[in-house]
């Protein structure tokens, strides 16, 4: 045993050292996160991360771009210590890199490079007029966060900036390049920025010359094609970690030049990477400050729903997505309550034994969480009609008012404006063999993942993949396109990734399936007391 598990870190070292490991980085909502991986794309190597968070400035949720390097260094720093502490060597070479990041949102530059107001990401929803008009333009839905939306709405607005638009695009395409020089974005996260042709896996031709038209009277001149990224799909070279990428990234100097880039991808993208869900009848949940899922379509949609984004996979093959703005915020903030009531009774537990805890306690509420309901709505929810967060805890004089009763309203709370976005896709005859989740309130085996069966009344797998998440998923499409191996993502994806995973897969409960949609009908109709608070307070 000493001696296989001596040459397998001798294999480690060896593939670090020689410059065969691929770099995953991913800016999630609360965490920057580093994943490094080797030869075998499915064993991760050495993490690293860095906790960040979203100001409220000026009635915007943003992040500053100084937040963004200082950010991703810290991030990259705890990696390369990761690696010393296993295995006693420095990155000097990567094999790979790739780069994901919360989607959407709205980052503009001029001419010179330098963004001319602060970046508005996904969780704004001032939107709301041009996401309406361009919907009925494009004859597709255009959710509030779509770059698109925020540049349309800055031109009715007549913003001061918007002459001085030479170049939008995400957080990733930012980073990206940044690192490389190159202004690219992968399908799944330009999906995000402008509807795509999945016959061209490009941005629609004829949505942008009616966007142009539409826009020539307030912003003459107005080009959008010039502004956005050139788009590429999973497998292409998206350029190569120039000197100066190398710099910000590593500012210790120790890292070279060189490394591929694979194209840079949203969060959407990733999560369906780590779950090998990019295939046909395969779909996917990813909970963390937001929570969405995506499932890969057969065949178009009979109709446009406000509750639907259609949007692709890294490959550009046609996805469905039901995206909510809240997420698990508001339930680790009652599960830090419990935290601090522990250490406040001079019997502290940690936050994992906490969550590990209270979860567990869920599994004794009774199905229907008891009458309770619980409100995740930290940040409007377009899904739910709101348009700004409310985040409430609600129960009538005869509900069974427990810690059992209350957990599971809470996770429950996490699903259901999911819920109310996965029935419209039932509705239109969309069938899954198995949706997969990922994210770190799955880590509690059994738990969140049996509720999400019986909330979506379908099966749910989870892999140990799950709390690895996107940094993981970026990192294995960046292998994907330094292997060139002619093999599409799906198939790269069951025959190099995942052969050998075990999936743990539950089962939807008739019981749980039945108490869920109980629940839901009470989150429904509760959604009025959510809109006279969001008007009231």
């Amino acid at each position: 045993m000493t001696t296989d598990s001596t040459s397998a870190s001798d294999a480690v070292r060896a593939a670090i050292r020689d410059g065969r490991a691929t770099l995953g980085i991913e800016f999630g909502s609360t965490r920057i996160k580093a994943c490094l991986i080797g030869d075998d794309p499915a064993t991760v190597l050495a993490v690293g991360a860095h906790e960040w968070e979203n100001s409220f400035v000026d009635r915007m949720w943003t992040y500053s771009l100084a937040e963004v390097w200082s950010g991703l260094q810290a991030a990259y720093a705890d990696l390369v210590a990761d690696v010393r502490a296993r295995y006693d060597v420095p990155i000097e070479n990567l094999a790979a890199i790739g780069v994901s990041a919360m989607m959407h949102g709205y980052l503009p530059f001029d001419r010179s490079g330098e963004l001319l107001v602060p970046f508005r990401t996904w969780r704004n929803t001032n939107t709301g007029a041009a996401a309406a008009e361009l919907s009925a333009l494009f004859g597709t839905n255009i959710p509030l966060r779509w770059s698109i939306a925020h540049l349309y709405q800055a031109v009715l607005d007549r913003e001061a900036h918007v002459p001085e638009v030479s170049f939008v695009t995400t957080l990733a395409g930012y980073v990206h390049w940044q690192l490389t020089g190159r202004r690219v974005l992968g399908v799944g996260d330009a999906s995000g920025m402008f509807p795509i042709d999945s016959s061209t896996r490009d941005y629609d031709r004829e949505l942008i010359a009616r966007f142009d038209g539409v826009a020539a009277d307030a912003a003459p001149g107005l080009r959008v094609a010039e502004l956005l990224p050139e788009v590429l799909v999973a497998g292409e070279a998206a350029g190569n970690l120039t000197a100066a990428g190398a710099a910000l990234l590593d500012p210790a100097g120790v890292l070279r030049p060189g490394a591929l880039f694979c194209p840079p991808e949203g969060d959407a993208g990733t999560g369906m990477v780590a779950t090998q869900s990019v295939a046909p009848r395969t779909g996917n949940v990813s909970a963390g400050t937001s929570i969405f899922a995506m499932v890969v379509l057969e065949k178009p949609l009979a109709h446009v729903h406000h509750e639907l984004d259609l949007v692709t996979t890294p490959a550009g093959d046609p996805v469905a997505m039901v995206h909510c703005n809240n997420g698990a915020s508001e339930l680790a903030a009652w599960v830090e309550m419990f935290t601090r009531f522990s250490a406040a009774a001079g019997a502290p537990v940690s936050a994992d034994q906490a969550f590990e805890t209270l979860f567990r306690e869920a599994l004794a509420g009774e199905a229907d969480a008891g009458g309770l309901l619980a409100y995740n709505h930290l940040a409007g929810e377009p899904i739910a009609g709101l348009t700004e967060g409310r985040p409430l805890f609600v129960r009538t004089p005869d509900s069974r008012f427990t810690l059992a009763n209350v957990m599971r309203a809470q996770l429950y709370g996490v699903f259901g404006t999911l819920a109310l976005g996965m029935r419209v896709l039932a509705d239109e005859g969309v069938d899954l063999d198995r949706m997969f989740a990922h994210g770190g309130m799955f880590r509690t085996a059994g738990v969140a993942q049996r509720f999400l069966a019986g909330a979506l009344d379908a099966p749910v797998a989870v892999a140990d993949t799950a709390s690895e998440g996107g940094a993981w998923g970026i990192a294995v499409l960046a292998a994907f396109a330094a292997a060139a191996s002619g093999h599409s993502l799906d198939e790269f994806l069951r025959d190099r990734v995942f052969a050998g995973a075990v999936f743990e897969t539950a089962h939807p409960d008739p019981e749980d399936v039945a108490g869920f949609a109980s629940y839901l009908d009470r989150y429904r109709a509760g959604l009025a007391v959510e809109a006279a608070a969001v008007q009231s307070l």
